[in-house]
């Protein structure tokens, strides 16, 4: 399997190479040249695989450059009870994302059960394995660059924590993350420096694009990213809709055949994986994206005008993203079609107030405590779902890592799991970074 860029100007490449690489030479971003069918058969088979060996079914489509015993193995490494044992509400571990009901023809999907108890630790643990397998194949040393709007950074730092080889750069927006997330990747030390920049998350993601294609630093530092613009960073999150896929099937196969997915969006790599899925044959109905006030994707679908603006903060953080960097895969995915793309995907913006109320209501009616992102993917389906649809939507992070915010909504106190609590204990280690290109760049060549 060979990778292309967006943007149709470099040249093709090997999995292993884009995966320490990141932004394609043109500024684009990498996507599979051909997207693997899979039969009705197999998806019939893959129901009753373990997320472990389901995921790798999955991966070995996408790479042919490291051998099967050995990425069967990373993979196997990677999905365990063990890491994944975070499960809330009475949700199976083993189960790794497990489906619970919450209404009448509605699901969430569990997928903050990792060692930082958010989504993005469904793709980052697997990613570290990977860059370690490669780095120590090669005799190579590399430096990650990472922005965040809150979990992302936790991730991408714990996923590479102490990774022989490998230096992370966290950039994050000073004072518009959770004090939780902040933690999560300021008091770790070792392999990863924190850079908290006086700006906001696209201030954050355009240091790290910009670095990418400054030809002084790529010749002085070797580069890549470990945000969704990294193809192997968003691959991974296909899994876990195919195991909703798998769960729903083996509850009711009428289920599983109208089946409607909600994703809390802001960077746009989770809903993109999820097109992913679509493309490669997995039955997904539609697909809604749930945006707080960063709408420009809603925009988009009414009006086929994409206008990219600053993000503006809102309870839902991890959302706050105005000019998500994964629209450009989307629109590859559909040929640039906005009639396509609408077609498949709707959108569904909601405001500080609505997020609150929702997240009230769903404790309240179903004993389900959801974080404000959650409360975002709930109220859409509980607001777009058709007669005869099952929706499924994405719980992508616990709500005690939003604990100011959530208990100024409930008026109650939330229990911290004990994982949080020992990152509360850190000692906060971080960098003030301006938002000007130039001294990130200045920053950077000092360490090399």
């Amino acid at each position: 399997m060979r990778y292309l860029s967006t943007r149709g100007n470099a040249p093709t490449q090997a999995f292993c190479d884009i995966l320490l690489g990141g932004l394609a030479p043109d500024g684009g971003l990498y996507l599979p040249e051909s997207y693997p069918q899979i039969s009705r058969d197999e998806l019939d088979f893959w129901r009753h695989l373990s997320y472990a060996d389901l995921a790798f079914e999955i991966l070995s489509k996408f790479i042919d450059d490291i051998p099967a015993i050995d990425l069967k193995s990373i993979v196997a490494k990677t999905y365990t009870d063990e890491v994944y044992c975070h499960s809330r509400n009475g949700g199976n571990p083993v189960q790794i994302t497990p489906l619970t009901r919450l209404d009448d023809g509605l699901y969430i999907q569990e997928l903050s059960n990792g060692p930082t108890l958010a989504f993005k630790d469904m793709a980052m643990q697997l990613l570290g394995n990977l860059f370690e397998y490669v780095l120590d194949k090669r005799g190579e040393s590399i430096n990650i660059l990472g922005a965040t709007s809150g979990d992302t950074g936790s991730a991408v730092a714990n996923g590479f924590l102490g990774v022989e080889g490998i230096h992370v750069y966290v950039l994050y927006p000073k004072g518009l993350v959770s004090p939780i997330q902040e933690c999560q990747f300021t008091t770790l030390g070792q392999n990863i420096t924190a850079l908290e920049v006086d700006g906001t998350f696209d201030d954050c993601q355009a240091l790290v694009k910009s670095a990418f294609m400054d030809e002084e630093l790529n010749a002085k530092m070797k580069l890549t990213s470990a945000n969704s613009i990294n193809v192997a960073r968003f691959l991974p999150q296909a899994f876990y809709y195919f195991y909703a896929f798998a769960q729903l099937k083996a509850i009711s196969e009428a289920a599983a055949k109208n089946m409607v997915v909600c994703v809390p969006s802001g960077n746009f790599g989770n809903i993109t994986a999820g097109l992913f899925a679509k493309r490669m044959g997995l039955p997904v109905k539609r697909f809604i994206a749930a945006n707080n006030r960063n709408d420009i994707f809603l925009e988009y679908l009414k009006t086929g005008e994409y206008k990219p603006r600053p993000s503006v903060s809102t309870i839902a953080n991890a959302m706050d993203v105005g000019d998500p960097s994964n629209f450009a895969r989307i629109l590859d995915l559909y040929g640039n079609s906005h009639e396509a793309i609408a077609a498949e995907i709707s959108g569904v913006s909601y405001s500080d107030e609505q997020i609150a109320e929702t997240l009230k209501t769903c404790k309240k009616e179903t004993g389900y405590l959801l974080d404000p992102h959650g409360a975002c993917g709930y109220r859409a389906l509980k607001e777009m779902l058709l007669p005869g649809e099952v929706g499924v939507f994405l719980e992508t992070a616990h709500p005690a890592k939003f604990l100011e915010t959530v208990e100024g909504i409930l008026g109650e106190k939330v229990e911290i799991p004990e994982k949080l609590q020992e990152f509360m204990k850190g000692e906060k280690k971080s960098e003030a970074m301006t938002k000007h290109f130039a001294d990130f760049k200045a920053y950077l060549l000092g360490r090399s």
